[in-house]
């Protein structure tokens, strides 16, 4: 008899919640930015795209790629995800007005030009995703600006220059992914905040044009898992103290100038199950550890 009251009680909660939110009105603002966007994005999306609310107006239903949420009296707009429909033109810069967003996904499509600064309005923003596209210019400190950012993919691009060292300042960033792009500098310099990234797991630096060593600070970043640092122009020898990293699991030094020799400490480290070093100016008998892959996120790894 309990167990029947209770999930009694869940469905009339769930049934006066779907009364609520189908009662309540999107907020102006969204529904201006939206209207906005769905201006700018071509054929490919406003099909999907009908009427003028787009979290849903009596029997249409919300926006294809739209999730939105209710706060007080009104429904807002809090992710927004339209990705590999070949969007040409620069960044939609109304989507910077959408104040409640906490999932932005535009990757696999034909963005260009430069990453507006005004990214860094989207405080609420814990998932960022940009890859795939064709940006360029310098990759906005703005980015610095949202304290809730868990995730940020910025690979495959033409972003040039340094990235930002104010990113280490986000204190909840766990994967950064800036590879297969055009950037320059050094890890010395991304890492020279004091305590920075100090929740950091993953680090994509791949396929850039990176100079200089490994500094032994980037020990530092203790919950490192991946450092993937591939294909760039680094140089000097590996420091015995990134083999200090309680789980580093993944490290990859391939194609780069490293030369010496690899600490023993990497070699008996719990839980590296990839060293790859190949393309390097390594001593003779320098080995490897396990079996090289490249490493890719899918679509799921993008929802933790």
């Amino acid at each position: 008899m309990a167990s029947f009251c209770s999930l009694t009680l869940i469905l009339i909660s769930i049934f006066a919640f779907s009364i609520s939110i189908a009662n309540s009105k999107t907020l102006k603002r969204d529904v201006k930015a939206l209207n906005e966007i769905k201006a700018s994005l071509g054929w490919r999306v406003v099909y999907a795209w009908i009427g003028d609310d787009p979290c849903g107006d009596g029997d249409l239903p919300p926006w294809s790629g739209v999730t939105c949420s209710t706060q007080g009296d009104y429904r807002v707009v809090t992710e927004l995800e339209v990705y590999a429909v070949s969007i040409v033109g620069p960044f939609p810069i109304a989507v910077t007005n959408l104040l409640d967003l906490t999932r932005l996904n535009l990757r696999w499509n034909k963005l260009q030009d430069v990453l507006p600064p005004e990214i860094g309005e989207l405080k609420r923003l814990t998932h960022l995703s940009l890859s795939f596209n064709n940006f360029k210019g310098e990759i906005p400190r703005e980015l610095a600006n949202l304290p809730e950012l868990r995730y940020l993919y910025l690979q495959e691009n033409r972003f040039t220059g340094r990235v930002p060292a104010e990113l280490g300042t986000l204190q909840n960033l766990r994967h950064l992914d800036v590879g297969n792009n055009h950037l320059v500098g050094t890890i010395r310099e991304l890492i020279r905040i004091e305590g920075g990234f100090p929740v950091l797991r993953n680090l994509y630096f791949n396929n850039n044009y990176l100079t200089g060593g490994i500094p032994a600070q980037l020990a530092n970043l203790t919950n490192l898992e991946i450092l993937y640092l591939s294909y760039n122009k680094m140089s000097g020898a590996i420091p015995t103290a990134l083999a200090h990293i309680p789980k580093l699991t993944y490290l990859y030094l391939d194609h780069n100038q490293f030369s010496g020799r690899i600490p023993d400490a990497f070699y008996k480290h719990p839980f590296l199950k990839e060293l790859y070093i190949e393309g390097n100016a390594f001593r003779p008998g320098v080995n490897p550890i396990g079996a090289h892959k490249v490493l890719e996120l899918s679509d799921t790894d993008f929802l933790v």
